[in-house]
């Protein structure tokens, strides 16, 4: 049995990735992972195939434990896997609430991680691991310190262990989206902290484009013009430089 693998499956982008899944791979079973029950086992209504609602909180160390035991038990073939869940907070580091500063790290890095571990050895030559990554991974943010970093950790993590799968013929994506229309804000800017927004991309826009990279060669993608503009100023740019015009757009001095 082959099956697809998604984590932040229920809502945003990891919802759109879960549901339009189907046209770019091949798979017999979709196995979704996030929080919300109810918002898992919705997807089935939305997919042809056959949906198996796991609901976890991937901040836990117990819940990738859980996905390593149903993969031993049912030794399927992972077709595919995608690491959408994740979580950032905008605010002076120092203000930021412990809680979330180990919640980040252990969510955007150790559990996407602990994914990839867990599945490789189903993987089969033509297996794709796609991470959600951010443009965020290839600058520092100030106000956006620690999830930046994650981030830039997810990015660099992806493209050498593509590298490194090679020669068994896996596949290892990241996908850097600039800012998209989702949820993410309402717990992220919960402060309002990020005032500045020159693009909102429409997530539909960002998961058509994962599939169509899903297809390519390339070890990350960064969807849509702003988006790539802005990756090229900050691989032309002092990051000296590049802190201080963010700091100034979102007039952050002060807070």
């Amino acid at each position: 049995m082959k099956i697809a693998i998604v984590t932040g499956a229920s809502s945003g982008i990891g919802k759109l990735l879960a549901t339009g899944l189907e046209a770019p791979a091949a798979f017999d079973e979709l196995w979704v992972i996030a929080r919300g029950e109810e918002k898992l086992k919705a997807l089935q209504s939305e997919v042809k195939v056959p949906v198996r609602a796991i609901p976890l909180d991937l901040t836990k160390a117990e819940s990738v434990e859980t996905v390593k035991a149903l993969l031993a038990e049912e030794k399927p073939a992972v077709s595919v896997l995608i690491n959408a869940s994740g979580y950032g907070v905008f605010e002076r580091f120092d203000r930021i609430p412990e809680k979330d500063v180990s919640g980040m790290t252990d969510l955007n890095c150790r559990a996407l991680a602990l994914m990839m571990y867990a599945v490789l050895p189903y993987c089969e030559k033509g297996s794709v691991i796609v991470n959600i990554a951010s443009v965020a991974a290839f600058q520092p943010v100030p106000f956006g310190a620690e999830y930046a970093a994650t981030k830039a950790y997810v990015l660099a993590l992806s493209r050498a262990v593509n590298k490194e799968m090679k020669p068994r013929g896996i596949r290892v994506l990241a996908v850097c989206p600039y800012w998209t229309k989702t949820a993410f804000f309402d717990r992220a800017n919960g402060n309002s902290v990020i005032t500045h927004f020159d693009c909102m991309y429409d997530p539909a826009f960002i998961a058509r484009k994962a599939f169509r990279a899903m297809k390519k060669r390339k070890d990350y993608v960064v969807p849509g013009f702003v988006a790539k503009a802005t990756h090229a100023l900050t691989k032309l740019l002092p990051h000296s430089f590049v802190m201080k015009v963010f700091i100034a757009q979102q007039k952050l001095k002060n807070k």
